[in-house]
C-alpha cells in the first residue's frame, strides 16, 4: 500500500511538473511572439523615422535655397541703397553751392547759369534715386515672392509630416497597447 501511495505521489508530482513545463513553453512562445511584434513594430517605427529625415532633407535643402535668394535681393537693396546715398550727398553737395548764390549777386547771370546746371544735375540725381527706389521697390517684391514660396514649402512640409504620421496614427490604432 506505501507502495501504490508512492506511486501516485510520483505520478501526480510528474503530472504537475509536466504542466508546470507545458505552461512555461507557452510563456515562452507568447513572450517570442511578443519579441517578434516588437522588432517589427521598431522596424516599421525607423523606416518611418528614415522617410521624415529623407523629406525633411530634402525640405531644408529647399528652404536653404529661397533664404540665398532673400540675402541675394537684400544685397541688391543694400547696393541700391548705397547708391542713394551717394546721389543724396551729390544732392547736398549741390545745395551748398547753392547758398553761395546770395554773395556772387553781382554775377546774377553767371550765376544763374550755374543754378540751371546743378538743377539739372539735381532732376537726373532725383531721377536716378526714383530709378534706384523702383529697384528697390522690384527687390522688396522678389522678398515678398520669397517668403511667399518660404511659406509654401513649409506648407507642403506641413502636409507631408501629416501624411507620413498617417502610418503611426494607423500603427497605434492596430495596436493600442503601445505607449
Amino acid at each position: 500500500m506505501l507502495q501504490q501511495q508512492f506511486v501516485r505521489a510520483v505520478t501526480s508530482f510528474e503530472a504537475i511538473i509536466l504542466s508546470q513545463i507545458d505552461i512555461k513553453n507557452k510563456l515562452a512562445d507568447r513572450l517570442n511572439y511578443s519579441i517578434r511584434a516588437g522588432i517589427i513594430i521598431l522596424g516599421f517605427v525607423a523606416i518611418s523615422i528614415l522617410i521624415l529625415l529623407l523629406t525633411l532633407s530634402s525640405q531644408i535643402n529647399r528652404i536653404s535655397g529661397v533664404v540665398n535668394e532673400m540675402n541675394r535681393d537684400f544685397q541688391a537693396v543694400a547696393t541700391n541703397m548705397a547708391h542713394i546715398n551717394g546721389y543724396i550727398g551729390s544732392m547736398d553737395r549741390r545745395v551748398a553751392l547753392l547758398n553761395s548764390i546770395n554773395s556772387q549777386t553781382a554775377v546774377m547771370d553767371g550765376g544763374m547759369a550755374s543754378i540751371a546746371t546743378d538743377l539739372e544735375a539735381m532732376r537726373t540725381a532725383v531721377d536716378e534715386i526714383g530709378h534706384h527706389l523702383t529697384q528697390v521697390r522690384g527687390n522688396v517684391g522678389n522678398i515678398a515672392v520669397s517668403m511667399d514660396r518660404m511659406d509654401v514649402e513649409v506648407m507642403n512640409m506641413s502636409l507631408e509630416m501629416h501624411r507620413m504620421g498617417g502610418t503611426s496614427r494607423s500603427i497605434n490604432k492596430m495596436l493600442p497597447f503601445l505607449p
